[in-house]
């Protein structure tokens, strides 16, 4: 609990920062409209969880369109438009929870001359990890220019599925190695089968829409200002979607594969109980037969031993019972 309050006391609704050569300068939101990046310089602003007015004032600053503002309740589906002088993407990245209940959080990224706006109502991890550890990591960012800037935030945004992927794959080892143990789950684990289904077709639904966002950026009339470096990190990223589509369709692959070892291991189980009854039957059948031959109609010299010869019979019946045992145990039958 003291964690989560020191992380929201930690985050800063609006993070205004300008690259270039050397370390980023911090500029505050009343610094933002004269703010005039030079060629080699890269302005960067944070919106995370910014009230209203701080939105209004951001898109006054950088004369963006009123439509393109934000707006309660966030709109979840991605999306790709392109205005007079910026562009505007919006996805969804996933965001790590227990029990693989994968959550989204929308962000929106606009992107102009020599600027980048990015606005999420919740906290991203990437996000927070650029602006707190890795300032030394983007020094140069100004020289990225603002499309090649938005690859590579992109890129960091397809890697929340990429981890996603890996907390699913590690999950999925899990249940396996207790399916082939000495003590199977049995049918506890088809409850856990289902949420691991269930998780994987969250990640595909959160994932697949993104196509819209690729696909539009690696278009030859998109790159922006004709920046050949920018396009080709932009046509990158298509590629980078699609080998997370592989990852998250695996991802569906191997809950089925788990299933079917799930399957198997049932029925072997069964199998092995199929035959311990099919010997106990074979056994008591074959007593059966011996106490119904001692139970014939006829006078045999046999029954004139009486009580003495009944311990005989029992006795003959218990050894042949124990013989068969060994003799199933030493051939693995039981």
């Amino acid at each position: 609990m003291d964690q989560a309050c020191d992380s929201k006391a930690d985050r800063h609704p609006v993070s205004i920062r300008l690259y270039g050569s050397g370390e980023p300068r911090l500029l505050s939101l009343e610094e933002l409209h004269d703010a005039r990046p030079e060629a080699d310089q890269l302005l960067w602003v944070d919106l995370d969880g910014a009230s209203t007015e701080a939105v209004e004032t951001v898109w006054r600053a950088l004369e963006l369109d009123a439509q393109d503002k934000p707006s309660a309740p966030s709109k979840t589906h991605p999306g790709l438009w392109k205005r007079h002088g910026y562009f505007l993407a919006r996805v969804v990245a996933v965001q790590p929870q227990p029990q693989l209940n994968f959550a989204g959080t929308v962000l929106t990224i606009v992107a102009g001359k020599d600027f980048v706006v990015t606005q999420h109502e919740d906290e991203i991890d990437f996000i927070s990890t650029l602006k707190a550890h890795h300032a030394h990591m983007l020094a140069d960012a100004g020289c990225l220019g603002e499309g090649s800037f938005v690859a590579a935030l992109l890129n960091w945004h397809l890697s929340t599925f990429f981890d996603a992927g890996a907390r699913f794959e590690i999950e999925i080892e899990r249940l396996e190695q207790r399916i082939l143990s000495d003590n199977p789950p049995g049918r506890s684990a088809l409850p856990r089968l289902r949420q691991l289904r269930a998780a994987a077709s969250r990640l595909r639904r959160m994932l697949s829409p993104h196509r819209v966002v690729f696909d539009g950026m690696s278009r030859p009339d998109f790159a922006p200002d004709g920046d050949e470096s920018a396009a080709q990190h932009l046509r990158e990223l298509d590629e980078h979607y699609e080998r997370a589509m592989d990852v998250v369709e695996n991802a569906r692959e191997l809950v089925v594969g788990t299933f079917q070892l799930f399957s198997t291991q049932t029925e072997l189980q069964t199998n092995e109980r199929m035959k311990l009854l099919t010997f106990v039957t074979v056994v008591t059948g074959l007593l059966a037969v011996i106490a119904g031959a001692l139970g014939m109609n006829f006078e045999a010299n046999f029954f004139a031993a009486k009580t003495f010869g009944f311990w005989i019979a029992v006795a003959f019946m218990v050894s042949l019972g124990a013989a068969a045992v060994v003799i199933g145990k030493r051939r693995n039958w039981l």
